[in-house]
């Protein structure tokens, strides 16, 4: 299990606007969060792992939901935030939803995306309002019934967080979360395949991400064969070129090239005999 540790990010919390000032009628400083506080905000890798089930949190409508009601179809695409932090949470979002309309594929068609709200006060309205507003910029029809945003209470959050080793904290002198950013895949079963983070989701890999998820059953035999030479990278959370995925490329294109190579030829030969025996002119014997 690779561990990636993200307390720069955690800076969402000390430039938060909702951060309260020192003591009542103190000069206006920012209060800050402690060391010990950041020292727990982490992201730790748990590739492969199952994420719960049997967990229920309440949609942007108030209704009751099960978490393992959205697997068994099409890989997920799983994001935790505040939905009223304005600072780290905002920028997750922006990239998120940028690296998302730059992607081909559709949420609703070959994927979903859950977007569950880490702050167990928060209410299913306010959930409405944030789908509300990011469906619309996305702007691609169906996508509301594709992209859910959930909210729950502190356990079924943790049970969430946990799985995927997501790490935070409250620090009640801010009212805010220490969080690490991070997109997840998850495959149809609810196994977590690929993780992106550090504020960079780019929709390629983001793609290729998805192929895996769904074990190759969508994509296009392009996205095929850059698979074989594109790698993914748990450390950077990024899919690179790889000298052996080039090695394989060249290969298959050698072997493809040889037996092309060889129908060619055959081919070649098998017209010059007909065109012989076409020309050749027939044997008579001639009588004395």
């Amino acid at each position: 299990m690779s561990r990636i540790v993200f307390l720069a990010l955690a800076a969402d919390l000390i430039l938060a606007p909702a951060a309260v000032h020192a003591q009542a009628g103190g000069g206006g400083r920012a209060a800050s969060p402690s060391d010990a506080v950041l020292k727990q905000v982490r992201l730790d890798q748990k590739l492969n792992a199952q994420v719960p089930f049997d967990v229920t949190f309440r949609d942007e409508t108030g209704k009751t939901v099960r978490f393992g009601d959205y697997f068994g179809r099409k890989p997920i695409l799983l994001n935790l935030i505040q939905y009223r932090c304005r600072m780290l949470c905002s920028e997750e979002m922006k990239v998120f939803s940028g690296s998302l309309k730059e992607l081909g594929f559709t949420i609703g068609d070959q994927f979903e995306v859950v977007t569950l709200s880490i702050d167990h006060r928060e209410q299913p309205d306010l959930a409405a309002a944030y789908k509300a507003g990011y469906v619309k910029d996305y702007g691609r029809p169906g996508a509301e019934k594709g992209w859910h945003f959930l909210t729950g209470d502190e356990a079924s959050i943790r049970r969430v967080a946990d799985a995927i080793g997501y790490h935070f904290v409250y620090d009640p002198r801010t009212d805010q979360f220490a969080h690490p950013d991070g997109i997840q895949i998850l495959t149809p079963q609810g196994r977590i395949a690929r993780y992106f983070f550090r504020l960079s989701y780019p929709a390629r890999d983001i793609r290729y991400g998805i192929i895996e998820a769904a074990n190759g059953k969508i994509g296009t035999p392009i996205d095929a064969i850059a698979l074989l030479c594109y790698h993914y990278n748990p450390v950077t959370g990024k899919y690179g070129l790889t000298i052996l995925g080039l090695v394989r490329v060249f290969g298959v294109a050698t072997v493809l090239g040889i037996v092309v190579g060889i129908g060619i030829m055959v081919g070649w030969e098998r017209m010059a005999r007909r065109r012989g025996g076409e020309q050749e002119p027939p044997d008579h014997e001639s009588g004395a």
